[in-house]
């Protein structure tokens, strides 16, 4: 890549990072990043919260933003991957940054590596906390976008890191087995600094890089826990000795259920009033603060209901960990008469796997392929479906048409998911952007 490689526009910087030797790949490794922070000595001017895990991250990051938010505070947050606009990825105060701020990190990124190579998200995460620096934030929230220990987020010490949930995915990079997983996203903790960990099954790996450094490993179920009340509200519990500078939320009773659908969001939520309350002497938050929070929470593609009559719902679940979570939730909601899927998946996830889970659950799959080189192809998608000996399928060119032939055929009492990829989601979501813009009364969709 050009060094002194110069563009106006978003737009241009983008293609350049996608299509050039930056961003053309994925290379895991912290040396490269790190000597680029060095050289540009970039250190995070407030505390960092570093949210790892397989799923539920983009939840966890919003339940924070919001929260932090609604206490008074100025929060940036580095999310991935976007939906339709690059800037959603680095926002403050829940709003996507400028263009001009983004170009600005960009070329401050490219004078400073000189001949280093860099990859698209490692320019993304430091023109992030390089923006969060400029603005002035008070709380940083960062996403670990692969894994953990080499993922570029890592170069930055976490105040708190979170860590959701360990499954399989992203396997080539990851490892084949949930000890290895559980390994890489260990990485993210620091010694004599809490970790809040999501799941009641503590991965052996996970438990004993923690106590190998010294982290303070707070385990949901037993140091911190979601207790339901009733169908309206519930109680965050923290029982955790451990940390100094409680608030008051170390027994928070009658919060709100969240505004993010899904089963797993009272267990998210508690992760990030979890984080909230580790953080407690730096930066306090009380109760209302949390409740408006839980209230106001909002995040585009997560078990999202776009619609009723038919229902619609995105759902960016792409890994089994993600379907067992889409099909928990599904039974929650009151039967549909027919539920139909609109799908698609990359061709590196585990297909075979999610297909096994959602099967039961679908009565008809309006199928296409994706189309962006990773993408499985029509033949792979079709494959797969005949190993379950599912015949309720429909073909179609792309996932657009698919969505608009499964619209066309729904009745009113049906149910409509589309789920498999973030691209699926994204697509659909573009597609129903577009339409509102073209019909205004269909604006709700959207």
């Amino acid at each position: 890549m050009n060094s002194n490689f110069y563009a106006v526009s978003l737009s241009e910087w983008l293609h350049h990072l996608e299509n050039g030797v930056a961003g053309g790949y994925i290379e895991m490794g912290l040396a490269r990043v790190e000597l680029v922070r060095k050289q540009m000595q970039l250190e995070p001017n407030c505390p960092v919260i570093v949210v790892a895990g397989t799923n539920g991250k983009g939840s966890v990051c919003a339940y924070l933003t919001q929260i932090y938010k609604e206490a008074g505070y100025r929060v940036g947050t580095l999310t991935s991957p976007h939906l339709l606009y690059f800037n959603e990825r680095i926002a403050v105060n829940g709003q996507p940054v400028t263009d001009a701020e983004i170009i600005s990190a960009f070329e401050s990124i490219e004078a400073a590596r000189g001949h280093t190579i860099l990859t698209y998200f490692e320019f993304n995460t430091l023109a992030a906390v390089m923006i969060f620096n400029r603005q002035q934030t008070d709380i940083m929230i960062l996403e670990v976008g692969l894994g953990g220990r080499l993922d570029a987020v890592n170069i930055f010490d976490a105040n708190v890191s979170v860590i959701t949930s360990v499954d399989l995915d992203h396997e080539t990079y990851l490892g084949n087995t949930i000890e290895k997983v559980a390994y890489e996203k260990a990485g993210v903790m620091r010694s004599g600094k809490p970790t809040v960990f999501g799941q009641t099954d503590v991965p052996v790996s996970l438990q004993n890089y923690a106590q190998s450094i010294g982290a303070n490993l707070l385990i949901y179920g037993k140091d911190f826990a979601c207790i339901n009340q009733d169908k309206s509200k519930w109680t965050f519990d923290f029982g955790c000795q451990n940390v100094t500078g409680l608030s008051d939320l170390h027994r928070a009773y009658n919060l709100p259920i969240p505004a993010l659908s899904g089963s797993f969001q009272l267990s998210n939520a508690a992760c990030a009033i979890a984080a909230v309350e580790c953080l407690g002497e730096q930066l306090p938050v009380d109760v209302e603060a949390v409740k408006q929070g839980l209230i106001k929470v909002k995040l585009l593609g997560r078990f999202q209901i776009l619609s009723e009559y038919p229902t619609v719902i995105l759902d960016v679940g792409h890994n089994p960990h993600a379907a067992r979570a889409l099909r928990d939730s599904l039974k929650t909601l009151p039967a549909a008469n027919k539920q139909l899927a609109v799908f698609s998946m990359l061709a590196d996830k585990d297909i075979d796997t999610v297909l096994g889970i959602m099967n039961d659950q679908i009565d008809k799959w309006y199928i296409a392929p994706l189309s962006l080189p990773r993408g499985l192809n029509i033949e792979k998608l079709q494959e797969n479906f005949a190993k379950y000996d599912i015949n309720q399928i429909s073909v179609f060119d792309n996932i657009c048409i698919a969505y608009q032939e499964a619209l066309s055929h729904a009745s009113v009492n049906d149910r409509i998911v589309v789920f498999g990829s973030f691209h699926t989601v994204a697509d659909i979501m573009a597609f129903l952007q577009m339409n509102a813009e073209t019909h205004p009364e269909q604006r709700r969709l959207v």
